[in-house]
């Protein structure tokens, strides 16, 4: 005997049909969530990672700038250490150059010259004085121009002038002019020539100086061997 199916078939396999695809769907709807989720800490920890690195390379910069600040404070330090060591390097090397330039002023100065005042300013030299004629000044310029110590000297002003300043030990009657010149004072290390000219005057004069007093030795020797040829001539019959 056949048998026939009278249930609502298509009804239960299209509620089936509704299940499975719903089913689907909150699959399909938790696997997003999923994705969204895993895109999202993977991005975030992407992120943060470069923020890290942002901030050690910040950090790095801090520290980059703190030291080309501290190698500019040495380095300001390093140049007024050197300009101090120049100016030390200036005096050292003019340390005797006053002594040798008044030594020669004292040496070099004529008769009838008289210096008033004296006045430097680095390499210039200025002398102001009075005079008794333009010749005793030209005669002062040649012996500054060959003293080794002062070079290029200068007339800048030379006139007839009355003193000013009263009580001065200054004759006006026999120093009638007032001039005043400027010369050019050696740099450290151009005076070489001038310090072992000195040196070498007094060797020099000391050859002389022993050949003279060899030649009264020799006559006062000449006496005293000739002596007893004279007194053998006396005592001849």
């Amino acid at each position: 005997m056949a048998r026939i199916n009278l249930l609502p078939w298509r009804a239960e396999r299209r509620k089936q049909r509704q299940r499975e695809f719903y089913t689907m769907l909150g699959m399909a709807a938790v696997a997003g969530v999923l994705l969204s989720l895993l895109l999202y800490f993977y991005y975030d920890g992407q992120v943060g990672g470069q923020n890290e690195r942002n901030a050690y390379l910040e950090a790095e910069i801090a520290k980059v700038k703190e030291q080309n600040k501290e190698i500019e404070r040495l380095d300001r330090q390093k140049d007024r250490l050197l300009a101090r060591k120049q100016v030390i390097e200036e005096l050292q090397g003019k340390r005797s150059q006053m002594v040798h330039l008044f030594d020669a002023l004292v040496r070099t100065i004529p008769d009838g010259v008289v210096l008033t005042s004296l006045k430097q300013e680095g390499e210039t030299l200025t002398l102001e004085g009075r005079t008794q004629s333009n010749a005793r000044v030209s005669t002062y310029m040649r012996n500054l121009e060959g003293s080794g110590w002062m070079s290029n000297p200068e007339l800048s002003v030379i006139e007839a002038k009355a003193q000013e300043a009263s009580g001065s030990a200054v004759d006006i009657k026999s120093l009638p002019y007032v001039f005043m010149l400027k010369v050019k004072l050696p740099a450290p290390g151009e005076n070489t020539g001038a310090e072992a000219a000195p040196a070498q005057a007094p060797a020099e004069a000391a050859a002389p100086a022993a050949a003279g007093a060899a030649a009264p030795a020799a006559d006062a020797a000449q006496p005293a061997g000739g002596a007893p040829a004279a007194a053998q001539k006396e005592a001849r019959p």
